[in-house]
């Protein structure tokens, strides 16, 4: 499992299918900021939650320069059914061999009611304009957190 990244890192570089099929790079984004987020599963209570979150926010985002990616390892139709299903306007993207979670450190241990097992760590890595890691959170809650990610930001 990688180390969590830090302010500063450079973020790894990335090219994921989204829910439509079509490739998308991190490297699309240079010259943007970007927003990174890491959820377990589409189609869930609290995936849900965050991904509506961060669609009713995408406006007052992007006029701040944001754009956001939110990745899981669901294959991309089911991608495509949870955007439908919700009216999500977030990109999705699909990473079923977790290689890009897991290089974002955003694969490890987690415990639920008393059991340790191995899954996505709910994650939310801001990128910078040259590629940088400019904020990396772990262990995010789903509710109330895009919120929170605009109130640091000072947007």
């Amino acid at each position: 499992m990688s180390e969590r990244l830090q302010p500063g890192d450079v973020a790894p570089a990335f090219t994921l299918p989204d829910a439509d099929g079509n490739e998308v790079s991190l490297s699309q984004y240079r010259g943007r900021k970007v927003i990174v987020y890491f959820y377990p599963a589409a189609l869930t209570p609290g995936c849900t939650k965050q991904a509506c979150d961060f669609t009713d926010n995408l406006d007052v985002l992007a006029a701040a320069g944001y754009d956001v990616l939110g990745i899981s390892p669901d294959k991309p139709e089911k991608l495509a059914k949870f955007r439908e299903k919700e009216s999500l306007k977030v990109t999705l993207l699909a990473d079923p061999e977790k290689t890009v979670t897991e290089s974002y450190a955003a694969y490890g241990e987690k415990k639920n009611y008393g059991k340790t097992y191995l899954g996505v760590i709910r994650s939310t890595i801001v990128v910078d304009e040259e590629g940088k890691v400019e904020r990396a959170l772990y262990n995010v809650r789903a509710t109330g957190h895009v919120a929170k990610i605009i109130k640091d930001l000072g947007i």
